[in-house]
């Protein structure tokens, strides 16, 4: 059995918003919903836990009443930072759906990742262990060395990928790497099974995915939900 824990809890400051960005309508619906029902569309016995801060629970109970939202899903209350947002949705799945083998995290405004994406993480983390959906870097970059005036240097970008979700991993090793306790250098949840002395299996992903965080991408995403 595969599972999906979907995160979701960003503000919409970056949206000059007051509504959460995970609630923003996009093609008539909240993100959120169309998140949702990629991993439904993709395969209907995948479990989905949505982990949502506490506060922001009756607000989505109520729009899931306004849209007749039906797609099965457990709720999960929120942490301080995204790693103890998964570590809680790891404790329901650990709880509840002890039978997963391979679990993936999600940014609840990513409702744009592909079919093939999702076949290809859950795919190859089921062979290889884990699968980061990345995508290759397309323009010139530059690092800045912060420890010296603020000068920088060219890199090759055949060597910069730029990360996506969902990260999928077999169960025991999410499990066990989240087991080891929180840093904050941990970016995402590649970054957490890396510091247990894990190897990351990069797979291939989709332009298209990208995480929602302005205006201008929510204009990519109705362009392209519609």
């Amino acid at each position: 059995m595969n599972v999906v824990i979907i995160v979701a809890g960003g503000s919409g400051l970056r949206m000059g918003s007051e509504i959460p960005k995970q609630f923003l309508p996009v093609a008539g619906k909240p993100i959120l919903m169309h998140t949702l029902r990629r991993f439904n569309d993709y395969d209907k016995s995948m479990r989905i836990v949505l982990v949502l801060p506490k506060s922001q629970r009756e607000y989505w109970d109520a729009l899931c009443r306004e849209h007749s939202f039906d797609i099965e899903h457990a709720i999960v209350d929120g942490g301080e930072t995204r790693y103890h947002s998964v570590l809680n949705g790891l404790n329901y799945t650990r709880q509840h759906l002890s039978s997963a083998t391979c679990i993936g995290v999600h940014d609840g405004v990513r409702p744009l990742v592909s079919a093939e994406t999702l076949r290809r993480t859950f795919t190859e983390a089921s062979e290889y262990g884990s699968a980061i959906p990345v995508m290759p870097a397309i323009e010139s970059v530059r690092f800045i060395d912060e420890t010296d005036k603020g000068m920088s240097h060219a890199v090759d970008r055949r060597r910069v990928v730029l990360v996506q979700t969902p990260q999928v991993f077999r169960a025991q090793m999410l499990f066990e790497s989240y087991g080891l306790g929180y840093r904050e250098t941990f970016t995402d949840d590649a970054s957490v099974c890396e510091a247990a002395g894990h190897v990351m299996h990069l797979a291939e992903g989709n332009k298209e995915n990208v995480k929602i965080t302005t205006p201008d991408d929510l204009l990519l995403a109705e362009m392209m939900l519609r």
